[in-house]
């Protein structure tokens, strides 16, 4: 049976060369288990595009004390943004919106209108948001990663790798007011304003179906590609996929066509296979003078995320430690059981005895019936001897 699953996982290859995919860079998460499941230059250091308003989003949230607040968009807010071709989400000079509308405005249609009118509100403006932003990075670990702008407007000193930028979206994410704007595609602001998300305005305009990416962030420039950083629910298992550099020459959506063929390979391919059952019996130790032998049980459900090709007749198990065991064995650890799938050690538990097994007679004496006639015979002998 391994030696057909490792047949069938030629067939089907992993990783890299089981998808074909336009993105330049990638990085697949479950996020149940924290596990990368695909990576494609995952470490190199691109261009993000709006991607980069996922940390200017985090680093507005934890800087804002109200965010119901009504503020007025300054001409700050719009300065520059048309000659820079930077994308909008519509507001105009003296409108009033919340401080809400404007996080809306900013993850949904990747408006740059809201992201200035944000930092100049809370910082001052763009250069002083930006150092909170590069503070931010360092403090999330982010060693390839740094800001020139909170839009995500092309700089030589703008830059991330897909790597960080998942790491920043997972951070972000533990923020419920972040993940219900990520997951969001329609919203309406205070002032009227509708917005919608440029995920859902893929959908609109190319008839693809999209629901299987439960929150995006999508980027784009010349220079960075298609960009998205996106997430999925299905069957249970979380994920987290981010993607740059889709060839944008076909006008198509490319990175959007990719996360969706990730998300459904691994969906249908994978699945998660139970290990181990809590109270599920694992071995069996030989036992002595017990009419039983010493069962080891697993202390916990263990579920594994594999291909679907393999099954529970692929897991082994290798125990080390005392061989047999008896109702005179001390209590405690007498060894450890290694669960193995595919080569891979799953899980390496210590196995204690507990003292649980009976003393038999009965198994006592077919132990030693050699030793029982040999003793009875000599008895005989004995009290013959004894008569003479």
């Amino acid at each position: 049976m391994k030696y057909l699953v490792w047949f069938l996982l030629l067939l089907i290859p992993l990783n890299v060369w089981a998808l074909e995919i336009n993105s330049q860079n990638a990085v697949l998460y479950n996020l149940n288990d924290g596990e990368i499941l695909f990576e494609k230059g995952k470490d190199e250091k691109v261009k993000i595009a709006s991607l980069t308003k996922i940390m200017t989003a985090i680093v507005a949230i934890e800087n804002i004390d109200n965010l119901n607040k009504v503020v007025r968009v300054p001409e700050e807010g719009l300065r520059g943004l048309r000659e820079a071709n930077a994308s909008v989400a519509g507001f105009k000079v003296n409108d009033y919106v919340t401080y809400l509308d404007l996080l809306y405005a900013m993850l949904l249609p990747s408006g740059a209108d809201a992201v200035q009118t944000l930092t100049y509100y809370i910082a001052g403006g763009n250069d002083e948001f930006v150092q909170l932003m590069n503070e931010k990075a360092q403090e999330l670990g982010l060693q390839n990663t740094h800001f020139a702008n909170p839009t995500g407007l092309n700089s030589d000193n703008h830059y991330s790798t897909v790597e960080d930028v998942s790491k920043m979206l997972r951070y972000a994410l533990e923020n419920e007011t972040f993940k219900e704007i990520f997951t969001t595609r329609e919203y309406r602001t205070t002032n009227g304003l509708k917005l919608i998300s440029t995920m859902q305005n893929y959908q609109n305009k190319f008839g693809i179906d999209t629901s299987i990416i439960l929150g995006s962030k999508t980027g784009f420039t010349d220079e960075s590609g298609y960009c998205l950083a996106s997430m999925a629910i299905a069957n249970g298992v979380k994920y987290l996929l981010v993607t740059t550099g889709a060839d944008t020459t076909s006008n198509y959506p490319l990175h959007v066509k990719d996360a969706i063929d990730i998300y459904e390979y691994y969906i249908n391919n994978y699945h998660y296979l139970p290990i181990t059952e809590k109270n599920q019996v694992l071995y069996e130790i030989n036992s002595k003078y017990s009419v039983n032998k010493y069962q080891v049980k697993a202390t916990e459900n263990i579920y594994k995320y594999v291909p679907v090709e393999i099954d529970q007749e692929d897991i082994e198990y290798e125990y080390q430690g005392v061989e047999v065991v008896s109702p005179f064995t001390k209590k405690g650890t007498i060894g450890n059981l290694k669960i193995i799938l595919d080569d891979e050690v799953i899980e390496e538990m210590t196995v204690s005895y507990d003292g649980s097994l009976k003393f038999s007679w009965k198994v006592f004496f077919f132990h030693n019936i050699i030793y029982v006639i040999l003793a009875l015979a000599g008895i005989l002998l004995i009290r013959r001897l004894l008569k003479r």
